[in-house]
């Protein structure tokens, strides 16, 4: 398939890890950002094609596992209620909240649907006037325009039933966030190409002047993943930390302008809380007043719910790159997919996940 095949080239890849190999003669630790490329790097044992001096680090970048317990919790209340109809994608139906999950909800009685897209759930409001739709938008900057939109058809329609309980999160403070930990040890970062495809790639400029970081934005297949990292440790190398765009196929400095257009419309940006991580300042996206007939949170009345992270998962360590999967003690005993303690276990973009299917 073109654009697929090519960038899984074993020659290509082989060329690549060979130049690798010949450059690095220092001790780096690179962060992928994004889940998908975690799944990548182990699906395809990229880290095999690397010298043992480069550490690959996974970090924060799979939307469903940073969405907070609080916001499971109250997604699972509203589920609960005999006059709503829950719509979300399927891979937020087996995320744990402090007691259960959405498909417990949906085995008691509930009716929770996964749909395919938020105006699936638009639909769904037209096709329920005596019901409440409830849509869980989720994601990071990739999936926001499209929930943006449903609010807006819902508006354009005067759709009085239909609401999203939002869990959107911004790439770019948590990568200012990791690195002004003090337990950070990234060199570098892997940056999500899906997300620069919308946003564009000047926000991550600031970082690269303030940490001294080289930020390399890049996609997900095996040729993409490796020429990233080619690209990081040249700058590494030779001491250099800038933004560069090798996934330039897809990704343009400006991004999706009428996208973010349409995101500055809808949303505000706002202080967020992460799960396992806590409250990164502006870091989110959060409907503006004139869309407040839509939030979810304040219909039913939700906004104000704190719940503590399971005493034997790891996951805000394995998302911030301090630990891997296999360090928690948890880790494929007392949380497995079908069991999961804690998202990243059970998100197909989850660390552990990735680790539990191919490198259990």
């Amino acid at each position: 398939m073109k654009y697929i095949d090519e960038y899984r080239d074993i020659k290509i890849v082989e060329t690549i890890s060979k130049k690798i190999k010949e450059i690095t003669k220092n001790e780096w630790n690179i962060m992928e950002v994004c889940g998908g490329q975690t799944h990548s790097i182990l699906k395809y044992s990229i880290e095999e094609y690397l010298p043992d001096k480069i550490q690959l680090i996974h970090g924060p970048g799979c939307p469903v596992c940073v969405t907070p317990l609080e916001q499971i919790d109250k997604a699972l209340e509203i589920a609960s209620k005999e006059d709503v109809i829950f719509t979300t994608f399927g891979d937020m139906l087996r995320v744990p909240g402090s007691k259960h999950d959405l498909f417990s909800v949906k085995a008691q009685g509930a009716d929770v649907r996964m749909v395919y897209s938020p105006l699936d759930a638009v639909k769904i409001a037209e096709d329920n006037p005596n019901k409440k739709i409830v849509f869980f938008a989720v994601g990071f900057e990739t999936t926001a325009p499209a929930n943006a939109l449903s609010v807006k058809e819902a508006s354009r329609k005067n759709l009085k039933n239909f609401s999203i309980l939002t869990s959107h999160v911004l790439v770019p403070p948590a990568i200012d966030a990791i690195m002004s930990s003090p337990e950070t040890r990234v060199n570098a970062f892997l940056a999500a190409g899906h997300v620069c495809t919308i946003m564009g790639y000047e926000q991550y400029i600031p970082l690269t002047k303030k940490h001294k970081v080289p930020i390399v934005v890049t996609g997900f297949e095996p040729v993409d993943i490796l020429h990233g990292i080619l690209s990081t440790v040249i700058q590494l190398e030779n001491g250099t930390s800038n933004l560069e765009n090798i996934y330039s196929r897809m990704v343009k400095r400006e991004g999706n302008v009428p996208a973010q257009k349409l995101l500055n419309e809808t949303f505000e940006v706002s202080d967020r809380k992460w799960r396992g991580i806590g409250t990164i300042p502006l870091s989110g996206y959060k409907l503006r007043d004139l869309y407040a007939d839509f939030d979810a949170e304040k219909i039913f009345k939700l906004e104000n719910i704190e719940r503590n992270e399971s005493e034997f998962c790891i996951a805000g360590k394995v998302l911030q790159g301090i630990k891997k999967p296999y360090e928690c003690s948890a880790f494929a005993n007392k949380c497995t997919p079908e069991f999961p303690l804690g998202a990243p276990m059970v998100s197909t973009e989850g660390a552990c996940a990735a680790y539990f299917h191919y490198k259990k």
